[in-house]
């Protein structure tokens, strides 16, 4: 399915969603306070539509498919299991040309304490890894990279969550011809509770390409929804995206839908 295909889809549950009944405030309010949460004990399944345009005619549609697994490892101790693996569908962003198809997979394994430090802390830390899933030379990197990963947040009674992510990533290996990947991820964020399952989210996924000596830094503004379809407990998120910095070609605001699918314990 064409991401463009998929935004209509990702419209037609937005609408659904926005008139159906909504789960009990605690409820919706907790589920919300977890989703603000990387490394929360929440089995869930976003699907992350995003559209960059740029300032020639090229435009980029990008579904990442994100499944959160927790695994219980003891009584003190969670591995959380986070994947994306991204579908995409860009018009001239690369040769003058369109291209479709899967790009490359990151994976990621959070080993965190279930309980927070005395300080009020919530830590992860554990291994990334870039696995070459694309489809197309021209969505994917063909490299096998492997790093660290970590996260650390702080959630207060008044609603705050604040905290970063970050990763680092190099090439084990992979084609010659292609180059390697040097890459830092870093995803300092901050969400505000409002009541009743919703939430406002700011969030920079900046990256930095240590081999091209660039930074990438959009800023993300979005508001989120706790809510029902039918018996399933969802949320829904829709926001804006503007960069602060990209390469001389890359682009400059964008647009972003995400349905998820919850599974509470």
């Amino acid at each position: 399915m064409k991401a463009s295909s998929a935004l209509l889809v990702a419209v037609s549950c937005l609408v659904r969603l926005s008139g159906a009944g909504g789960t009990e405030k605690h409820d919706a309010d907790e589920l919300a306070k977890q989703l603000a949460n990387p490394v929360a004990a929440l089995i869930s399944v976003p699907f992350q539509l995003n559209f960059d345009d740029y300032d020639s005619d090229a435009e980029k549609w990008l579904l990442n498919v994100q499944p959160v697994v927790p695994i219980t490892l003891n009584s003190k101790w969670n591995v959380i299991s986070r994947t994306i693996l991204p579908v995409v569908d860009q018009k001239d962003v690369v040769n003058d040309a369109s291209q479709s198809g899967l790009g490359d997979t990151v994976q990621s394994f959070f080993f965190s304490p279930k309980a927070p430090t005395a300080s009020g802390w919530i830590l992860g830390l554990g291994p990334a890894a870039l696995l070459p899933t694309a489809t197309d030379e021209l969505l994917g990197q063909d490299q096998w990279a492997l790093g660290p990963t970590a996260v650390a947040l702080k959630q207060t009674e008044s609603g705050w969550t604040y905290g970063a992510l970050v990763n680092q990533l190099w090439s084990v290996a992979g084609a010659n011809d292609r180059t390697d990947v040097n890459a830092m991820f870093l995803q300092p964020f901050l969400t505000k509770a409002v009541g009743h399952g919703q939430t406002i989210a700011l969030n920079a996924e900046s990256t930095y390409d240590w081999q091209r000596d660039q930074w990438t830094i959009p800023i993300n503004l979005g508001y989120l929804k706790v809510s029902k379809l039918g018996s399933q407990l969802v949320s829904w998120q829709g926001g804006l995206r503007y960069y602060l910095e990209t390469p001389d070609d890359g682009p400059d605001w964008g647009l972003r839908f995400t349905f998820t699918m919850l599974f509470p314990k």
